[in-house]
């Protein structure tokens, strides 16, 4: 069995990419056109992602833990400019989630860490508009 480091961050990236699923459900009823189809292609790599996380979770002989029922949203989405920062306040917590995986032993689950925060904040800029200097840690302000 893997190192219980290694499953904690599975698990915490399984998480993260089951609020995305939730909230981009609540973001994409506000979007229309091309960021509607632009929400519907990410909650459906984020599907993808927690597909591929609960297999690898299991494969180390631990539980996925399962989606809660509902997620607590950061603000209130009410039209299509509260939509598009949720998305990006999405990707950014899918990107700090994959960060965790960066610190464990395991080479591959590093580069899968890294792969999948690459991902994420490129999706997150393309939400913002904009690239973060470090993309899933939290900016110091002087």
């Amino acid at each position: 069995m893997a190192s219980t480091g290694a499953v904690a961050a599975l698990q915490a990236a399984l998480a993260a990419e089951n609020a995305a699923i939730f909230g981009y459900g609540v973001a994409g009823a506000h979007l229309t056109g091309s960021s509607q189809a632009a929400a519907e292609q990410d909650w459906t790599a984020h599907n993808q992602a927690r597909d591929t996380l609960a297999a690898m979770i299991s494969a180390r002989g631990a539980v996925p833990a399962a989606a809660q029922a509902y997620y607590q949203l950061p603000f209130r989405v009410h039209d299509a400019p509260s939509a598009i920062r949720l998305a990006a306040y999405l990707e950014d917590g899918v990107t700090r989630a994959y960060l965790g995986l960066v610190g464990v032993r395991d080479q591959r689950l590093r580069r899968f860490g890294a792969m999948a925060m690459q991902d994420a904040a490129q999706r997150a800029a393309s939400w913002r508009g904009s690239t973060q200097a470090f993309p899933g840690l939290t900016p110091l302000v002087p």
